[in-house]
C-alpha cells in the first residue's frame, strides 16, 4: 500500500521515484558506526543543521547519516550538508525495511527531530540497543488524543525513547502522559532558534533587491503552498506582469514586472533578507504555517495568518513580542502590507523585536548536546 502511494505521487512529482529502494531499507553500507539524524521534511532539516555541523566539528571521525521522508527534505539536506553527511530516505516502518536500513548504517545513536513515532523503527533500535533521542520534540493537544486512542502501541513506542528533549514544558507533560519516562524527559527548547544566519546574508539580500526590486518597495510571500505553475497561471489570468526566478530575462522585462515567482528551492532566506515585509504562508488556511523564525532573525516585519499550529509556541511568542501580526484574509493582508511599506519607523521597530526574540531564545543546542554526548561516550 505505502509503495503504491509513493508510486502514485511520483506521477505528479518524479522526485518521489528517486532512490526508491531506500524506502525499503536498501542502499550503500556505511563504514563504521555513525550518528543517525532523522528530519522528516524541509523545516526539520533546517532545524537539524546546527546539530549536524556541531557533531561533525566535535567528532570528525564519526560519520553522520541524515534521513528525510519527503523529496524536498532530502533535496534540502543534500544541498545543506554536502560532504558533512550521508543523506538518504528513511525506510517505511515495515519490519524488513527497518532491519535492512539499520544493517546498512548501524548507528551508535539515533536523533529523531520533532515528532516521528514509528513503532517498528523504535522497537528495532531498542532490540539493537541503539539509544534514541527525540530532539526539539513537540506534541499538540490534538496529537495526544490521537495517539492515546492507539493505546498500548504508542505507550510502548515512547517508553523505548531513551531521552525526550521537549521544546516546552507543555510538550514534556504531554509526552509523559503518553508513557515517556519522566526521568528521561527534559525541556531543552526549540533548536530552530539556534540556526545560524549566514554572515553574508545581508549582502546577498541587497544584491537580489538590486536585481529585481531596485528603487521599489519589496514584500515577500514565502511558503504559499500552491504549485509554481498554478501560481503562474493565476497571475496570468489576473493580468499580473511577472518573471520567474528560474528563467533569464532582460533588464526591461524585470523592470516592467510587478512580481517575481520564486520557483526554486533553498533561496527563501536570502529573499527574506531583501524584503521590507514578509508574509509567511500556509497560515491563512489550516495547513499549519511555516517558518516564522527566518524573517524574524533577519529583522523583517512578519505577517501571518491565524493557522500556525505547526509552530504554535513560536507564533505565540513572536505575536506577543510585537514581531509578527496576524491577518485573516487577502484584503487585510493587502492593507497591512501597504501600511507597513509606507511606515519605515514601524518596520524598524517590529523588525528589531523579531531579531531580539530569536536571539533571546537561543541555547537549545547546548542543552541537547549535554544530553547526547554522554550517550556517544557510552557507545564509543
Amino acid at each position: 500500500m505505502v509503495s503504491a502511494v509513493t508510486l502514485w505521487r511520483g506521477l505528479r512529482d518524479r522526485s518521489y521515484w528517486h532512490h526508491f529502494g531506500e524506502r525499503f531499507g536498501f542502499g550503500a553500507r556505511l563504514e563504521g558506526s555513525g550518528i543517525w539524524v532523522h528530519a522528516v521534511s524541509v523545516g526539520e532539516v533546517q532545524a537539524s543543521a546546527a546539530l549536524v555541523s556541531t557533531l561533525r566539528e566535535r567528532y570528525p571521525e564519526v560519520p553522520v547519516i541524515v534521513t528525510a521522508f519527503t523529496p524536498t527534505g532530502a533535496q534540502r539536506a543534500r544541498s545543506l550538508f554536502k560532504n558533512l553527511a550521508d543523506v538518504r530516505y528513511i525506510p517505511y516502518d515495515l519490519p524488513g525495511s527497518v532491519r535492512r536500513f539499520l544493517d546498512r548504517v548501524h548507528p551508535r545513536l539515533a536523533v529523531i527531530f520533532e515528532t516521528e513515532l514509528w513503532p517498528n523503527l523504535y522497537r528495532e533500535c531498542g532490540r539493537r540497543r541503539v539509544p534514541l533521542v527525540l530532539a526539539s520534540a513537540r506534541l499538540s493537544p490534538r496529537s495526544v488524543e490521537r495517539y492515546r486512542r492507539l493505546g498500548a502501541l504508542f505507550r510502548e513506542t515512547l517508553a523505548r525513547a531513551v531521552i525526550v528533549a521537549a521544546q516546552g514544558a507543555g510538550d514534556a507533560d504531554r509526552f509523559r502522559s503518553l508513557g515517556a519516562d519522566p526521568d528521561s524527559t527534559h525541556v531543552t527548547g526549540n533548536l530552530k532558534f539556534d540556526f545560524a544566519v549566514p554572515p553574508d546574508i545581508a549582502e546577498r539580500g541587497r544584491r537580489l533587491r538590486e536585481l529585481y526590486g531596485s528603487g521599489r518597495p519589496v514584500w515577500v510571500a514565502g511558503s504559499t503552498h500552491s504549485g509554481f505553475d498554478e501560481v503562474a497561471e493565476r497571475w496570468r489570468l489576473a493580468g499580473v506582469r511577472f518573471v520567474r526566478r528560474s528563467q533569464e530575462f532582460s533588464r526591461v522585462a524585470i523592470d516592467q514586472a510587478e512580481a517575481l515567482l520564486l520557483d526554486s528551492l533553498g533561496e527563501l532566506l536570502e529573499f527574506y533578507a531583501s524584503a521590507d515585509v514578509a508574509f509567511v504562508g500556509g497560515s491563512l488556511v489550516p495547513i499549519g504555517g511555516h517558518n516564522l523564525l527566518e524573517p524574524a532573525a533577519l529583522g523583517v516585519p512578519i505577517l501571518t495568518g491565524p493557522h500556525n499550529f505547526n509552530s504554535q509556541d513560536i507564533a505565540r511568542l513572536l505575536i506577543a513580542r510585537g514581531a509578527a501580526e496576524v491577518v485573516h484574509g487577502w484584503q487585510e493582508l493587502a492593507d497591512r502590507v501597504t501600511a507597513l511599506l509606507a511606515d519605515p519607523d514601524a518596520r524598524a521597530r517590529i523588525g528589531e523585536q523579531g531579531r531580539a526574540s530569536v536571539d533571546g531564545n537561543r541555547g537549545a543546542l547546548v542543552k541537547l548536546l549535554w544530553l547526547i554526548e554522554p550517550l556517544l561516550a557510552e557507545r564509543a
